[in-house]
């Protein structure tokens, strides 16, 4: 399970505050001048798409309206299992969460999570537990949380799992390079959503065919 951030077709112009217009560059061209402002979530909205929000991918980036895209990959072929797009500020367990819901009200029970250090949270390793799922989460050091603890992070299946989680990128990588997810080009959350499902089935398809041997039918 992992995240990433996908921006939205919406620019930074759209940005408004309270309904108010934004102020005039003055220089004739229609620029927004932003100097001296400072834009958030709770004070501004994009007159474009409401429902993107502002976030950066780290310290020292820029923040740029965006919606959250998280994914869950099957370790064994690398499959895409299930794709959510949600706001950007949403937590990555509690999308986890659903996700997993979706699979067992498919039937499918899943035995392991592997999950960077933005999954480690107690109440979030408790509900793994609750679901009898390994909760095979990189570990934040000097952080205890009952179940993830060295009884689970000892074994080599739980070393197996961190090195696999992470080619989840590749799932991301493709998306948004050959799938065209590296912006949306329709707008809200619903319609982005439908435009990612159509590319993680396009890659799935794709990833299939690299699985079956050549040379069978």
């Amino acid at each position: 399970m992992d995240s990433t951030l996908i921006e939205s077709w919406a620019s930074l112009k759209s940005l408004k505050k309270d309904d108010q217009p934004p102020k005039d560059g003055g220089d004739g061209t229609g620029m927004v001048d932003f100097k001296g402002e400072r834009r958030t979530n709770q004070t501004h909205q994009s007159s474009t798409d409401p429902e993107a929000k502002l976030m950066r991918r780290g310290n020292g980036q820029p923040a740029k309206l965006c919606f959250g895209g998280h994914a869950l990959m099957e370790n064994r072929s690398g499959l895409c299992a299930d794709l959510q797009i949600t706001d950007s500020r949403t937590s990555e367990p509690k999308v986890a969460r659903q996700l997993l819901a979706r699979l067992r009200r498919k039937r499918i029970r899943a035995k392991t999570l592997g999950a960077d250090k933005g999954y480690h949270s107690k109440a979030f390793v408790e509900h793994l537990r609750a679901q009898h799922i390994r909760p095979h989460i990189a570990r934040i050091e000097g952080r205890v949380t009952p179940g993830l603890d060295a009884r689970t992070t000892r074994h080599a299946s739980y070393r197996v799992s961190q090195r696999t989680r992470k080619r989840i990128e590749e799932i991301f990588g493709w998306l948004k390079t050959v799938g065209g997810m590296i912006k949306s080009r329709v707008i809200g959350i619903a319609r982005t959503q439908m435009q990612a499902y159509l590319a993680a089935s396009a890659y799935n398809l794709l990833r299939m065919s690299r699985l079956v041997p050549i040379g069978t039918s």
